[in-house]
This record gives C-alpha cells, sequence and structure tokens, in this order.
C-alpha cells in the first residue's frame, strides 16, 4: 500500500473515532444516560480498535464525488459503524458464530453475559437510525441504511442454514453479497448521497460496493486459512472447523486467489470517470492485499 493511502487511512480512523466518541457523549446528554453495564458494553464493542473500513468507504465515496457537509458525512460514517459493531456482537454469540475472541480481545457476551450482548447489539442498531434521522441527510439514507441492515441479518441467517450444507457458487455469491456486501455498497451510497451524488455515479459506486463487497469476503475466507490466530484476532481454520460455506471450501485456495483478483479489476474499473478516487483505489487494493 502507498504511504498516501496509509495516511488517508489513518485520518479516516482518527476521524471516525472523535466522531463516534462525540456521538456517545451527545447521545447519551440527549437521553439522559444508560443502564451502566449496558453502556459498558456498548463502548466495548463501538469504539474497539478496528480497521473501520465502512466509514472510510463512506468517507471515500463523499470525497469522490466532490463537496458535501463534513458533519452530515461523520454522521453517516457513525450509523453505519453502529450497525457493523451490532453485527459483530451478535454473530459471536453462541448461538451464531461462537466466537470468544474479536480483535485480539474477548468477545462482547464473553466479557459481560450473553444477555448484556444481545442488548448492546439492540442498543446500537437502534442508535443507527436514530442518528441519521437527527442528521440533515437525504431522507433517502436512513432507507438505504435499513435496506442494508435486513439484507446483512439475510444473509447471516442464510449462512447459518448452509452449515453442514453444499451450496452452489451461485448460492454463496447471493449469501455474501447480503452478509458482508450490503452494508458496504449502503456506506458507498450514503458517502455519495451525502454529496449529492448524480444517478451515474451512484451506479459506479454501487458496482464498485459489490466487487469490494465480494473481495471483502473471498479475502477473509482466504485468511481464515492462511493467517494466524495472532494476525487475525480470531482464531485460526474457525471456519472451517465449523464447516462453514467459504470459497476455498468449493474454488481451493489458488481459484479462490483468482477471483479475488477478478473482482479488484471489477472495482477499479469502475471508477473510472471520477476525479477524486485516489483513496477508493488505495480501499480496493488494501482489501485484497490485507492480512487481517
Amino acid at each position: 500500500m502507498s504511504n498516501n493511502f496509509n495516511e488517508a487511512l489513518a485520518n479516516a480512523q482518527s476521524r471516525i473515532n472523535r466522531a463516534l466518541d462525540n456521538l456517545l457523549n451527545d447521545y447519551l446528554d440527549s437521553i439522559g444516560g444508560i443502564e451502566t453495564r449496558l453502556l459498558s458494553a456498548i463502548k466495548y464493542s463501538l469504539l474497539a480498535p478496528g480497521k473501520r473500513v465502512r466509514p472510510m468507504l463512506v468517507y471515500a465515496a463523499a470525497e469522490a464525488v466532490g463537496a458535501h457537509n463534513a458533519a452530515d458525512v461523520d454522521m453517516a460514517a457513525c450509523a453505519v459503524e453502529c450497525i457493523h459493531a451490532y453485527s459483530l456482537i451478535h454473530d459471536d454469540l453462541p448461538a451464531m458464530d461462537d466466537d470468544d475472541l474479536r480483535r485480539n480481545r474477548p468477545t462482547c457476551h464473553i466479557a459481560f453475559d450473553e444477555a448484556t450482548a444481545i442488548l448492546a447489539g439492540d442498543a446500537l442498531q437502534a442508535m443507527a437510525f436514530e442518528v441519521m434521522a437527527k442528521s440533515q441527510l437525504p431522507m433517502q439514507t436512513i432507507g438505504t441504511l435499513a435496506h442494508a441492515a435486513r439484507r446483512m441479518v439475510d444473509g447471516q441467517a442464510i449462512d447459518q442454514a448452509a452449515t453442514n450444507q453444499i451450496l452452489s457458487l451461485t448460492a454463496l455469491q447471493s449469501m455474501h453479497s447480503d452478509k458482508t456486501g450490503a452494508l458496504i455498497c449502503a456506506s458507498l451510497k450514503l458517502g455519495g448521497l451525502a454529496a449529492n451524488a448524480n444517478e451515474e455515479q451512484l451506479a459506479k459506486l454501487d458496482v464498485f460496493g459489490r466487487a469490494i463487497g465480494l473481495a471483502f469476503q473471498i479475502q477473509d475466507d482466504i485468511l481464515d486459512i492462511t493467517a494466524s490466530t495472532e494476525q487475525l484476532g480470531k482464531p485460526q481454520n474457525s471456519d472451517q472447523e465449523a464447516n462453514k460455506a467459504t470459497y476455498p471450501r468449493f474454488l481451493g485456495l489458488e481459484g479462490s486467489q483468482a477471483a479475488l483478483k477478478e473482482q479488484h479489476r471489477i472495482a477499479t474499473e469502475a471508477l473510472q470517470g471520477f476525479d477524486n478516487c485516489q483513496t477508493l483505489f488505495g480501499l480496493a487494493n488494501y482489501i485484497v492485499e490485507r492480512s487481517h
């Protein structure tokens, strides 16, 4: 990755972390507080160290389109991260993926308890839409995020049902376009809408988002095999041991790497016509090159 992209990634991570801190403070002031243990679980999950890829997609899409209100873009980025954090809490639960480790820390239900983790996820999902409703963002952005959140849940349900079953490649791609890709595409669309993108720009961002969403999942599946527990921040081979439907299971490792390369090509070609898309190019490269 280039030094310019590393700097852009670091700046975006700092920006979203500040915005999330401010969001929690403002939110608590507006509602008069949250039960202490629940609040601790929310902070533990939302403010946990992370790559912040989805907020960065919001920022990068707004940058690619052009002029925008920075505060509105921050609110969109915060809402996306709230949805993402809630999904991770629930995915890790014993009834779902049953993971004890996330980002090299105990998962929320291990650090607290299952009931508190479920409630923290519920609260974060509600906060995401409350944030959007209180912002100056176009009304369409609320529907965009809600649609993506619903698709994400549907993808997770398909994933659960597919355990110990043999899926076709088409079914696997459809599942991941919902489970992982929907929120990635929504992040780009929210950034575009915040910057008043036209229909052609939104369509290109959607193509880009679908491709990197699929690439993100393929790389996740590859890393589950090739990366260490320390690199992943969760147990190595956890997907294989759970007999999950993954790309290497159906395509093999080399076939998965070829599919990853093809999605990267589709993504970068979709960016033609944008004047300020260096960060999006960098993100496409980052997704396929990352080691965790």
